[in-house]
């Protein structure tokens, strides 16, 4: 009976564990400790020996001041290691950056090979192309600040003008021109509207007659009876198809000659001009805009006013001048090339059309030679047979 308490006794002493081993309570906290923060054997070699958790957080030192040696009590001093790394490796396997001073002391330790920094070399580029971004993005807002305010400005101005309550720059001598120019130009494009319809027409004739002329020869073969009455016409159509296909092409060269003038060298001329009216608008209106500010007080911030509105006039007033000399310029040449183009497309229109009418062939193929108008061979319009393919 003795026997066997005692050996209860001796049986309750001893700590058994799910798997059967005898361990302590600070055998299983260290063995926890070990798991949370990584192992540490990568660290300092060994795990270190276990103390009396109990004696050490009652009577010992500040945690963040004691030292776990490797190696037993009696180690040497450079296995030691601060608990407070400890709790930075912790940190870490939570998620947690440690320290500056605890991951110094833990890169100093013998054996440990840092990890290199990715973040010096991420954060370059980004940074770089965000400021890149935000530059484009500052440029955009400026110019769309002043694209605003300019057109608020001139917007401002035309309505003053419509209304009458705004001055106007004007030279009448120049806008007489402009003026002169404008009609001119819709005149001459009834003139090439009709000479297209002329063209078209003319050669629909020239088919009728061709074709006419075709029937005419094919019947004076099948009609002996009227066989040269047949024949006397077909070579008059033919005459006057061949003649018809020399005088259109006297007609398409005035076509084109007269489309160039108009719709390329009037037309480029209006261009200059309609960007010089719009030099003009930005111009008054930054004229005004200067003499309403000079009228008004003359406190500090209304002098940088007057100041930014007084180099906003010159920049304006520069451009207007500019474009003023450059439209004087290309109407006095515009005057002189169309006269010398026109005395000229004038000239061969009449002639050739007299020459037809007239029926003098050799004066109307001379009419041509003369004004350098190369005629297209027959049939040249007509796409070849590979072509139809």
């Amino acid at each position: 009976m003795t026997d066997s308490i005692l050996s209860k006794a001796a049986t309750m002493e001893i700590p058994i564990n799910s798997n059967g081993d005898s361990r302590t309570a600070e055998d299983d906290s260290l063995e926890q400790g070990a798991q949370i923060g990584g192992s540490l054997d990568e660290i300092v070699g060994t795990l270190p020996v276990a103390m009396d958790l109990q004696q050490v957080m009652v009577s010992g030192p500040n945690l963040n001041e004691t030292s776990i040696v490797s190696g037993g009590y009696g180690g040497a001093a450079e296995g030691i290691i601060p608990t407070s790394s400890i709790k930075d490796i912790r940190s870490k396997s939570r998620g947690i950056t440690p320290s500056h001073s605890a991951a110094s002391r833990i890169a100093n330790q013998p054996g440990h090979y840092p990890a290199p920094s990715m973040h010096h070399s991420n954060s370059n580029p980004s940074m770089m192309s965000e400021e890149a971004t935000r530059g484009v993005a500052v440029e955009k807002f400026d110019s769309m600040k002043k694209w605003s305010i300019n057109t608020y400005k001139c917007t401002k101005q035309m309505f003053s003008e419509r209304f009458g309550r705004g001055s106007k720059t004007v030279d009448l001598e120049l806008e007489a021109q402009i003026d002169v120019l404008r009609e001119t130009k819709m005149k001459y494009e009834c003139i090439l509207r009709l000479a297209r319809e002329l063209t078209s027409h003319f050669n629909n004739m020239v088919q009728t007659q061709q074709a006419l002329g075709d029937t005419f020869a094919d019947l004076s073969q099948k009609s002996p009876e009227l066989q040269d009455e047949f024949g006397y016409n077909a070579e008059t159509q033919r005459l006057l198809c061949k003649n018809g296909e020399t005088l259109l092409g006297a007609i398409n060269f005035f076509v084109s000659s007269i489309n160039t003038l108009v719709n390329k060298t009037m037309e480029d001329t209006l261009m200059t001009i309609n960007i010089y009216e719009n030099a003009r608008l930005e111009f008054d209106a930054y004229r005004t805009d200067l003499e309403e500010l000079s009228a008004g007080p003359r406190d500090a911030a209304a002098m940088v006013c007057i100041e930014i509105a007084q180099q906003q006039y010159q920049i304006h007033k520069d451009k207007y001048e500019r474009l003023h000399s450059d439209v004087s310029i290309k109407l006095k040449f515009l005057e002189e090339n169309k006269v010398k183009v026109m005395h000229k497309q004038l000239l061969l229109f009449h002639n050739a059309v007299s020459a037809y009418f007239a029926g003098n062939q050799q004066q109307l193929e001379q009419t041509l030679r003369q004004f350098n108008v190369k005629l297209k061979p027959p049939g040249s319009d007509k796409p070849s047979w590979l072509e139809e393919q």
